[in-house]
């Protein structure tokens, strides 16, 4: 079935193998003006900025307060060097989209059947727009498609954020009218709630870091959070859209007898094309599109971060503060009567990693090793128990480029910034996210654990619903940003934030004698697994009030061919 949406993707690569576009010359065959004669010369053009999509990374959180890996991530221990060049200073995507959108007008068609493919174009600067405004602040906009002769244009100073943003918002409302709606798009192309969703993501972000930054600006950090409600509503109202309770049909999973994986097997699935819950798919088919996921996954040095699994509520929907007999001595349990999620995406002996030779699906334990796990909490949530699919380049299933479940929770966190979220609409977001896993309802006024510490006050209902995306969302990509928008870097000052496991003479038991020698460490009356050589009050996990690392450094050619532009505070040398 997966066969015909994947012709549309080869079309992409095709297109990308016979026009290399630089960030100065295209190919004299997209500059001849019979080119740009019809809809479908602006259907291939388009077809070329799908690649900009992101494919499968088992890597997305790891720098985060999440996940901790084999080395110490630099940014997170300030230990990153401004980059002589490169470093995501870029424009060849922003160029291949302005080059478009000042040549389409000859095409002849209807106007619907043109500005479809101009939405697509646009949305496609938004999006690297965007990621360009998170690294980086203030950036020069540009909407011509920049020649060698254009000294004035290319050697411009930044343009504010603010501004930069509001451009972002009008091709992405633009994109929002013309897309077609999913039916008539074509499965794995972009259409009208794909701009939605992205729309409201840039919002939610721009509205907070607006607030938490004490930013001001044309569009107020109101408007945007306004704006990010408006664009989440647009995509539930939809009636497309579901929280799905994922079977154990297309991954090969089976579960434990009592530990259902209606949330863990949703990202093993090996056809999203008619998952409710997938917005938008980034389709995978063997032999013919195949990625690495399932052997990153079973082979990386990665593993949560003892901060993370404290982050997981009892299923009575309270924290482990409010649950004297919360008993972290084993895995086991540390897992007993906790939010299902956990079992889900952590390696234990709930969760099948393994189909054997007899076709049973058996629990596979890994080792704490740099090619392993390195926390005794390895990753699963996107490992297959088939054993192909944990081969090199052999990954099939398909990988979630929008998922509802944020469209959820960027409502939910919207109202709840503007001091409009309701019961209702806690019932109609984040509680359905609940009812997947059989968790606790959330409720206006809910019990949360006082200990984290952002470095302000906010709402418990704000930090539960911050709570909720963090273990929802969790190694899909969200983390860092949310840390930066929140302006919440103190939270990585938490040494349990790059520690492991509690190291209990029973989970040692578990593991060859010397696995732990020089790798402890006692906090609070506990032992835990240390990751790293460096110090617990490690200067780099401190983070000041305004830290240079909430941006990137602009590297230094850069700073020497422009003299328009400065660094970013912080990163001058």
């Amino acid at each position: 079935m997966k066969y015909k949406y994947l012709l549309a993707g080869v079309g992409f690569m095709a297109l990308m193998s016979s026009c290399e576009f630089t960030d100065i010359s295209p190919k004299d065959s997209l500059t001849d003006k019979s080119y740009w004669g019809k809809a479908e010369d602006l259907k291939l053009y388009a077809n070329n900025l799908y690649t900009m999509f992101p494919g499968p990374d088992y890597n997305l959180d790891s720098q985060s307060d999440d996940c901790v890996s084999t080395t110490a991530n630099a940014t997170l221990f300030d230990d990153v060097t401004v980059p002589g060049s490169g470093g995501g200073w870029s424009w060849g995507n922003i160029r291949i989209c302005n080059f478009f959108l000042n040549r389409y007008h000859t095409a002849v068609g209807s106007e619907s059947e043109i500005n479809r493919y101009v939405a697509e174009v646009r949305f496609f600067r938004a999006l690297d727009y965007f990621s360009k405004v998170k690294s980086f602040g203030d950036v020069p906009w540009y909407e011509s498609d920049l020649k060698a002769d254009d000294k004035e244009l290319l050697y411009k100073a930044r343009d504010p954020r603010n501004f930069v943003i509001g451009k972002i918002i009008e091709d992405l409302e633009f994109a929002a009218q013309w897309l077609p709606t999913p039916d008539k798009a074509g499965t794995g192309r972009l259409h009208k709630y794909v701009a939605y969703t992205q729309l409201s993501r840039v919002c939610l972000y721009e509205g907070t870091h607006m607030k938490y930054h004490n930013e001001s600006g044309s569009i107020t950090s109101q408007a945007l959070l306004e704006k990010a409600v408006k664009a989440a509503e647009a995509v539930m109202a939809s009636g497309l859209y579901d929280i799905v309770k994922a079977t154990d049909a297309g991954c090969g999973q089976q579960a434990f007898e009592g530990y259902p994986l209606y949330y863990g097997n949703l990202f093993i699935q090996e056809d999203l094309t008619g998952n409710k819950e997938c917005i938008l798919p980034r389709i995978y088919i063997k032999d013919l599109l195949m990625h690495w996921l399932g052997r990153d996954y079973a082979k990386k040095g990665l593993g949560y971060s003892k901060d993370f699994l404290e982050t997981f509520l009892f299923r009575d929907g309270k924290p482990i503060s409010a649950h004297k007999e919360y008993d972290d001595a084993t895995l086991e349990k540390e897992l007993a009567d906790r939010d299902p999620r956990m079992y889900q995406i952590i390696n234990n002996p709930h969760r099948p990693t393994l189909i054997d030779l007899e076709g049973v699906h058996v629990w596979e334990s890994q080792n704490i090793a740099p090619n392993q796990g390195v926390s005794g909490y390895n990753l699963t949530k996107y490992l297959s128990p088939i054993p192909d699919q944990n081969e090199a380049n052999s990954s099939t299933y398909d990988w979630f480029l929008y998922r509802y479940a944020e469209v959820l929770l960027n409502y939910a966190e919207a109202k709840a910034e503007l001091g409009t979220c309701t019961q209702a609409d806690l019932d109609k977001t984040v509680n359905l996210l609940r009812d997947r896993v059989e968790m606790a309802h959330l409720s206006i006024n809910p019990v949360v654990d006082n200990s984290v510490d952002y470095g302000y006050s906010i709402s418990p209902l704000l930090y539960e619903i911050r709570r909720e995306r963090r273990v929802e969302l969790a190694t899909e990509g969200f983390r860092w940003s949310d840390i930066v928008r929140w302006k919440a870097g103190k939270l990585l000052e938490n040494p349990k934030t790059y520690l492991g496991m509690t190291l209990s003479e029973e989970s040692m038991a578990n593991y060859p004698e010397g696995t732990f020698d020089g790798r402890k460490v006692t906090i609070g009356g506990k032992t835990y697994l240390k990751i790293y050589e460096k110090a617990l009050d490690d200067a780099g996990r401190k983070w000041s009030a305004n830290d240079k690392r909430y941006l990137n450094p602009l590297p230094t050619d850069q700073l020497v061919l422009n003299k328009n532009l400065t660094q970013n505070p912080g990163w001058e040398e």
